[in-house]
């Protein structure tokens, strides 16, 4: 087994699983829910989406061979809410994803130790991912806080249930024996 086509493997893995869960909070939401947002210091699902996306397309377009930070992106711009609609707000959230993913399976074994740049600031290329990796997985989470929050007892779990620890427990090692 090839340790760094593994990593590789698994992190993408991870990254769609990521993806599922926004996916799946992002289904579960009302047009004027993604906007809501619970004061002027927070954001809005729409503005996380956004966000990300334009983080996802600055970090990975080009990534071996220009800085992270590029030139065209507006950080500042993607937390402006001027998405006018969910189908809007989803296309930009899949081109950020899109992007990355693609750049993903593009990578390969000998691309792990190699340096690229984020604001001038030099990375591995393994660094880079695991940096991004939790860069999304927090504005995930952010995203998923708030679709719970908004559909309180109407909430659609996206794990273990609360009080179905056992059983989903029971489940995972009765499918492992079989």
């Amino acid at each position: 087994m090839d340790l760094g086509n593994e990593y590789l493997k698994i992190v993408k893995e991870r990254f769609e699983s990521v993806k599922d869960l926004g996916d799946k909070t992002i289904s579960q939401l009302s047009e004027e829910d993604i906007h809501w947002k619970l004061n002027e210091s927070s954001n809005s699902i729409v503005i996380i989406a956004k966000h990300v996306s334009g983080n996802m397309i600055s970090r990975w377009t080009d990534f071996l061979t220009t800085d992270g930070e590029k030139t065209s992106r507006n950080r500042d711009q993607e937390f402006d809410d001027d998405i006018s609609s969910r189908q809007e707000m989803i296309a930009i959230w899949e081109k950020g994803w899109n992007t990355l993913l693609d750049t993903i399976n593009g990578l390969e074994n000998q691309d792990l130790l190699k340096y690229i740049s984020i604001r001038g600031e030099k990375h591995t290329v393994l660094e880079a991912i695991e940096r991004q990796m939790a860069h999304y997985a927090y504005h995930v989470g952010q995203m998923v806080y708030i679709g719970k929050q908004l559909k309180d007892e109407n909430w659609e779990t996206l794990s273990i249930a609360k009080g179905k620890s056992e059983e989903y427990l029971q489940q995972k090692l009765n499918k492992h024996r079989s």
